[in-house]
């Protein structure tokens, strides 16, 4: 009489590898804050965006001449996308503030992975390193209002007198220096004549704002002056309760 087959046992234990759910697997956690990965707010043609991207800590400073004079050429190159530009700029020690236009939210991912590359390479170019050199994804805020682009282009234009250790406004008759790792050179909104921008083998690294907000939109809040410093705001004086007044 023909035997039966022997059934197998089938051992559902996950072996100790590769695969499957155990103690310390998936991402580690990094040191110091992230930013979380959320949905991004409604990227359009009409609204510019304010990005802040900031760099790992064993990075040396961004502000090296030599790296701005690299970042330029960089720029130059890539500035202009179509669906993308880069209108405005400003590299300090361990960030880089960056004014865009992005048609969609697409656009804008694709336009920074260029930027994001093209800055990458040439820090580890001109410092000869390897390795990554963001500390995290970019930061963005779009901007709707005319007064959010106005402030905007106050603060990035002038954000390295706010690092500075000394970062007070100029007096009224004095015109101070525009930041040379900035496009405040590039910039024609300042109350005041500046020196002009020197050529930059005849190409700007910087795009033309093509959105109304960036382009006239903020000028309703008044120009820029080049002693202005940025984050400096007059406090106003609080009112007496008239309630009080009349009970002294």
């Amino acid at each position: 009489m023909p035997r039966s087959p022997r059934q197998l046992e089938l051992s559902l234990v996950t072996p100790n590898g590769w695969g499957g759910r155990r103690a310390g697997a998936g991402r580690k956690p990094q040191s110091g804050p992230r930013i979380p990965h959320l949905r991004r707010g409604a990227i359009t043609r009409h609204t510019p965006c304010h990005l802040t991207l900031r760099v790992r800590r064993n990075v040396a400073s961004l502000r090296s001449a030599r790296l701005v004079r690299e970042l330029e050429r960089s720029f130059a190159e890539a500035c202009e996308r179509g669906t993308f530009r880069l209108v405005h700029y400003s590299i300090q020690r361990d960030h880089v503030h960056l004014i865009v236009e992005a048609d969609d939210a697409a656009a804008l991912g694709r336009g920074m992975s260029s930027i994001g590359a093209r800055l990458a390479r040439a820090v580890n170019r001109v410092f000869r390193r390897r390795g990554k050199v963001f500390a995290d994804r970019f930061h963005h805020r779009v901007l709707r209002t005319p007064r959010e682009v106005r402030n905007v282009l106050a603060y990035a234009l002038h954000n390295a007198r706010k690092h500075a250790p000394a970062g007070r406004a100029a007096g009224p008759a004095v015109v101070p220096p525009l930041d040379p790792a900035s496009s405040s050179r590039w910039f024609s909104g300042w109350t005041r004549s500046v020196a002009p921008a020197p050529p930059a083998a005849g190409i700007a690294p910087v795009a033309r704002a093509r959105s109304w907000l960036l382009r006239v939109g903020w000028l309703r809040h008044g120009r820029i002056d080049p002693g202005e410093a940025p984050g400096r705001h007059r406090r106003r004086t609080p009112r007496r309760d008239p309630s009080r007044r009349a009970r002294s």
